[in-house]
């Protein structure tokens, strides 16, 4: 039995959907807080649970029987995520479940400059320290956030950042196939396993590549951080996203996000998505 926390999310979601395409739908269960918006899955018949890791009594029966649980990581920037994740594994640990694969992030480090790469490093000790064995998807950096990361290109005619540093910008889609195929696959992943694309562009190699899609030259421009953090308040974005946005830039500039691993692109059947695929969708 596999087990699917945050069914309805974007990235468990997709893992849920292919899943589907793997096994028998009675040999998964899928878990969510709203389970009236996991109907999609109830109608294929896949088992819904309800389980909500802010009511650590929710979590026993949702994890109960699974011999593979996909622990997805809380992504509320306000709340204690490393108190919510040891809730759900120490739930885990009760029911007997057999491994825990937890979606961590490429960058996890107890010194990274960006917050939520030390909870993820956080959560990975928790796991480490909890005698049950576990499994830490290490997704690169979601390219589709390049989106907003690399601002209004389009439309300013340049990438405006506060630092620059490579990134293995990586498909959201990618790593939800990748772990539909790793938690039905007999093979063991221990501990952290890193899937990225097979590259890692800085923000000026993103703008070459803005610029070879776009037919037009693309600038690129580091500032002040102060003055990137100002202008992001002008532009209604809150003071705390703002800064939790200007760590992502400072944990890449230290070479954070900077490592490329081959094992996404051997488990798909095809090539990773790439940055310069990210940066054409919208244009499509």
């Amino acid at each position: 039995m596999i087990v699917v926390t945050g069914a309805t999310g974007a990235l468990n979601g997709a893992t849920a959907g292919h899943l589907l395409q793997r096994v028998p739908a009675g040999d998964f269960a899928v878990v969510t807080r709203d389970v009236a918006k996991a109907a999609r899955f109830a109608d294929l018949g896949v088992e819904v649970r309800q389980g909500d890791y802010a009511r650590p009594d929710t979590l026993p029966d949702a994890f109960r029987g699974a011999d593979k649980l996909l622990l997805v990581s809380s992504n509320d920037p306000n709340a204690d995520a490393v108190s919510l994740h040891r809730a759900a594994i120490e739930a885990a640990v009760e029911v007997g479940v057999g491994r825990i694969f937890y979606t961590s992030h490429q960058g996890a480090a107890a010194d990274s400059p960006m917050v939520t790469s030390r909870g993820h490093a956080a959560t990975e000790q928790v796991l480490a320290e909890s005698g049950v064995a576990w499994t830490a998807l290490r997704n690169g950096f979601y390219a589709h956030s390049l989106k907003w990361l690399a601002g209004p290109w389009r439309e300013t005619g340049v990438i405006t950042v506060p630092a620059d540093g490579p990134i293995s910008w990586t498909a959201r889609e990618d790593a939800a196939e990748a772990a539909a195929i790793i938690l039905t696959s007999d093979r063991t992943f221990d501990g952290p396993t890193v899937l990225t694309a097979g590259a890692a562009p800085t923000f000026h190699d993103i703008a070459a590549i803005a610029s070879d899609l776009s037919g037009r030259k693309i600038d690129y421009d580091v500032v002040d951080p102060e003055e990137w953090i100002a202008a992001q308040v002008q532009q209604g974005n809150t003071e705390f996203m703002a800064r939790l946005l200007l760590s992502m830039y400072q944990a890449a500039e230290k070479g954070y996000f900077s490592g490329v691993d081959p094992l996404l692109g051997q488990l798909l059947p095809r090539e990773p998505r790439s940055a310069r695929d990210a940066l054409a969708r919208p244009a499509a």
